[in-house]
C-alpha cells in the first residue's frame, strides 16, 4: 500500500518541484520583471505575512460561507426543479428549454443586470453563485431520475406504487450516484464563480483581495490568492468526494446485510 502510495503521488509532487524550480529559475535570471513575476520566496513571504495578520483567514472564511450558501440554494432549486420534471413529465415543457438557454450564459454577463435588480449587496454574489453551480446539478440530478432502470418500474408498477411512492422508494435510491456527482461538479463550480461574485462591491473574501492587490500592482499577493482559492477549493472536492465515498460504501454495506 505504501509503495502504490507513493507511486501514486510521486509524478504530481515531481511535477510541481519542477514547476517551482522553473519559476525561481526565471525570477533569478531577471528574464521576466519581477513587478510581473515575483519569485516564489515573496509569494511565499506574503502569504506567511497574510497569515499572520489574519487577513488571509478573514477572507477565506468569508469566501466558504459565500460559497456555502450560493451551492445550497442552488442544490436546492436543482433537486426540487429535477425531482418536479421526473413526476410531472409535462412540467419540463414549461422551464427545459429556458434551463438549456441559461446554461450557456456566463454568470459574469449577467452582473449588470443583477446589480440593476438586486444591487451590489450579498443577494448578487450569491445569485452569481448559484448560477455558476445550478446547471451542472440539475442536469446531473434529472440524468439519474430518468436513468432509473426499467424493471425496477414495473416493479413499482406491480405493486401499484403512486408516482410520489415510485419516486421516493424507487427512483431517488437509483439516483444517488448522480445526484453526488453532480454535487460535486457544482461545488467545483461554486468556487470557479467566486472571483465574479465578488467583483460586485465587495470589501472582504478572496475575489476581493486578488482584485484590490491587481489594482495596488501587488502580483505577489495575486499569485497568493490565486493559489489560495485553487488550495481551498481543492481541499473542499476531496472532503466531498470523501462524504460521498464512504456514503456509497455504507448503502452497500447495509444493501448487502
Amino acid at each position: 500500500m505504501k509503495k502504490s502510495g507513493f507511486i501514486k503521488f510521486a509524478p504530481p509532487a515531481i511535477f510541481v518541484i519542477v514547476l517551482l524550480f522553473l519559476w525561481d529559475l526565471v525570477s533569478s535570471l531577471h528574464i521576466v520583471n519581477e513587478y510581473i513575476l515575483p519569485s516564489p520566496a515573496t509569494v511565499f513571504k506574503t502569504f506567511m505575512t497574510l497569515t499572520a495578520s489574519g487577513e488571509l483567514l478573514s477572507d477565506i472564511a468569508v469566501s466558504m460561507l459565500r460559497v456555502a450558501r450560493g451551492f445550497s440554494i442552488a442544490f436546492c432549486l436543482a433537486f426540487v426543479l429535477g425531482m418536479i420534471s421526473s413526476v410531472v413529465s409535462v412540467s419540463k415543457w414549461f422551464f427545459e428549454y429556458l434551463v438549456h438557454f441559461f446554461k450557456n450564459v456566463p454568470p459574469i454577463s449577467m452582473i449588470p443586470l443583477l446589480i440593476l435588480w438586486a444591487g451590489i449587496g450579498e443577494a448578487t454574489k450569491t445569485i452569481i453563485i448559484i448560477l455558476a453551480s445550478f446547471f451542472p446539478m440539475y442536469m446531473s440530478i434529472v440524468k439519474g431520475f430518468t436513468g432509473c432502470e426499467k424493471k425496477l418500474l414495473e416493479v413499482g408498477t406491480v405493486f401499484e406504487y403512486s408516482k410520489m411512492r415510485l419516486f421516493l422508494n424507487i427512483v431517488l435510491p437509483s439516483a444517488i450516484a448522480d445526484i453526488l456527482v453532480g454535487m460535486r461538479i457544482g461545488l467545483g463550480y461554486a468556487w470557479r464563480a467566486i472571483i465574479g461574485a465578488e467583483m460586485v462591491a465587495a470589501s472582504t473574501g478572496l475575489g476581493h483581495m486578488i482584485l484590490f492587490s491587481q489594482q495596488m500592482a501587488r502580483t505577489d499577493k495575486v499569485i497568493a490568492g490565486i493559489f489560495v482559492i485553487g488550495f481551498t477549493g481543492y481541499l473542499c472536492d476531496k472532503c466531498f468526494a470523501l462524504l460521498v465515498a464512504n456514503f456509497i460504501k455504507g448503502a452497500e454495506s447495509n444493501e448487502r446485510n
